[in-house]
């Protein structure tokens, strides 16, 4: 077995036990961890067209070769489900002490599967797996915090993954958090919550071998050298919402439900101002060398950690440009276990619904923030019609409204779009459209493109379409080997170092030409899951706002996106990856993939 990993992955299955099962040393090298091993484990242990909140459902915590080294951004764990909200592939990232206590348990996995009897908590301490009921713990109401702190001293040594209030009432966009981070993304936390299951507790001693110590300290120091230099500058400085202010000027910040690309609150939302005005400090998650966390005073005292996403979603998004609100709903998002890109997402769809008369309700319109508020606690205890509809997300929020509301309901495949404006990036608009969890950032670096005047961004040509390529095989990489994609900039080459590190662990003769394989195997296997779970050409598309209705702000004013040529687009991106031009895939791609 290859140094790095135990060669082997824990299923607990809620009513039968736990088993360890093996994992083929030629699987692990051929998809190396992270989200390409959690998306074959994900296929070994369900069956077609299974219903994510059903019995038969499943969840994968993944850990990969560099999870427990000294490798800078290596203390993160994929969690890989198929999702409630898009019924699609799902993964999220996240880092925290989880990931490493998880994988010293002695597994490169952990799958949970079934159905507990009664709300539990699933403790895992090497090889032992105890189910303990936690009734107490259930219905209250109680923040994520205080209930991962309760159950911090009540096992103690144990690191959580644990679910809000949101991820027991189901709402398919409910969140995972561990040591105050989140996988947040495509409903995870509803897929736990239907399985009632509150927490995963993880501790273990199992030390991670590797097979060159001294050239893995080497290949770590001078990353971490690296990761202090100018291509991570504005994620120190400032962190992530340095993003508001530029794309404000870019006039791609997606404002008002996507109605609009500039915002005029942008200045007091702004990462300058907030830094200026409400700073509190900044951190870092376990093993990074970055420290791009940056916290600020929320109302009542309290201290909010703040991404550009969440920013953008619960503030202009909404038309929100009260710091004060847009602190406190992403605070309420961290304590419920919502998602913060398809809570404002939906909100704000419902607000332009309100105003259009779709829907009746007194107080739900842009710039209205304590309606904002009130319509996340609404939304994760389900208190009302409008709450349990919104709960499903916007596209099926739209489809039960009727039209016009789906042609502006912002997904695709059903996940809420981030903070891009689709019409002002339109490489990025590609991504949106082929991403196999939908509209995602994380999955597809295309936007790279389009800020680095390669192409054009208005109008991007099929040259373009490599490009978008080669961020997203990038991007399935470093999902995969695990590490933050902030380090994107800072490789020189990432797919030779990446070899080298691996190397260094495994003692395997890894290459470069090796892992861009790896690269692209992990996406036609995530486009596999997919076709088995009923994916159909019609998904690939943006809705119908973006392809009619032309921006009037500053310079991508009479920017839209047109129908033909993203059509084009993503017929050109099919070819790239080998694919029929319906999008399905010939068993001669995948019998060449080695899948």
């Amino acid at each position: 077995m290859m140094l790095g990993y135990f060669g082997r992955y824990l299923r607990v299955d809620l009513v039968h036990g736990a088993t360890p099962v093996a994992i083929a040393e030629e699987t692990l090298r051929s998809l190396i961890g992270g989200v390409g091993l959690g998306t074959a484990l994900l296929m070994r242990e369900t069956r077609a067209r299974f219903d994510p909140l059903g019995p038969d459902a499943c969840v994968v915590f993944a850990f990969s070769p560099f999870v427990g080294t000294s490798i800078t951004t290596s203390a993160k764990l994929a969690v890989v489900s198929k999702s409630p909200l898009t019924g699609r592939l799902n993964d999220a990232l996240s880092s925290s002490d989880f990931a490493i206590a998880g994988k010293r348990s002695g597994h490169d996995a952990i799958v949970l599967r079934g159905r507990a009897e009664e709300p539990s908590v699933v403790l895992i301490d090497g090889e032992r797996v105890r189910i303990e009921r936690c009734a107490d713990l259930w219905g209250t109401g109680e923040s994520v915090s205080s209930v991962d702190a309760t159950l911090s001293k009540r096992y103690p040594g144990y690191h959580f993954a644990v679910i809000g209030v949101a991820g027991e009432n189901l709402v398919r966009y409910a969140g995972i958090c561990n040591g105050g981070r989140h996988a947040g993304r495509g409903g995870l936390g509803a897929v736990l919550g239907a399985m009632r299951i509150k927490a995963v507790g993880v501790r273990g001693k199992q030390p991670v071998t590797v097979a060159d110590p001294k050239r893995l300290v080497d290949i770590a120091r001078d990353l971490a050298r690296r990761s202090l230099g100018p291509a991570t500058e504005k994620y120190r400085e400032l962190g992530t919402i340095a993003n508001l202010a530029a794309f404000n000027r870019l006039a791609a910040l997606p404002t008002k439900n996507f109605q609009e690309s500039t915002f005029e609150g942008a200045e007091a939302l702004s990462g300058e101002t907030l830094t200026r005005t409400r700073a509190l400090g900044k951190s870092s998650c376990r093993t990074c060398t970055i420290g791009c966390e940056h916290f600020f005073a929320a109302p009542g005292g309290k201290r909010v950690k703040l991404e550009y996403e969440s920013l953008f979603a619960l503030g202009p998004l909404c038309g929100i440009d009260d710091p004060d609100v847009t602190l406190a709903a992403a605070l309420r998002c961290d304590e419920l276990g919502l998602d913060t890109i398809s809570a404002g997402g939906t909100i704000a769809f419902a607000m332009e619904c309100n105003e259009r008369g779709l829907l009746s309700h007194p107080d739900l319109r842009f710039g209205n923030g304590q309606a904002l508020l009130a319509m996340l606690d609404d939304i994760a205890h389900g208190k009302s019609e409008l709450g349990r509809l919104l709960q499903q997300g916007s596209r099926a929020a739209a489809e039960r409204i009727g039209p016009p509301a789906p042609d502006f309901a912002p997904h695709v495949k059903g996940l809420e779009i981030p903070g891009y404006e689709p019409r002002a990036l339109q490489t990025m608009a590609l991504g949106f459209a082929v991403g196999s969890r939908g509209a995602d950032h994380n999955k597809s670096g295309a936007y790279e493109v389009d800020f680095s005047e390669r192409v054009d961004r208005f109008a991007p040509s099929l040259e373009a379409v490599a490009m978008a390529v080669d961020t997203e095989n990038r991007a399935a990489l470093i999902d995969s080997l695990i590490l933050c994609k902030f380090l994107r900039g800072v490789f020189d080459d990432l797919y030779v170092e990446a070899a080298e590190a691996l190397n260094a662990i495994t003692g395997v003769p890894f290459d470069a030409a090796e892992l861009r394989a790896v690269a692209e195997r992990i996406v036609l296997m995530k486009k596999l899951f997919n076709l088995r779970e009923g994916w159909t050409r019609d998904e690939d598309r943006l809705p119908r706002r973006f392809t009619s209705e032309a921006l009037e702000q500053g310079v991508a004013r009479g920017a839209i996106v047109d129908e033909t040529r993203l059509d084009a687009l993503i017929e050109a991106y099919y070819e790239a990856r080998g694919w029929r031009r319906d999008g399905t895939v010939p068993e001669q791609t995948i019998a060449q993939s080695g899948l």
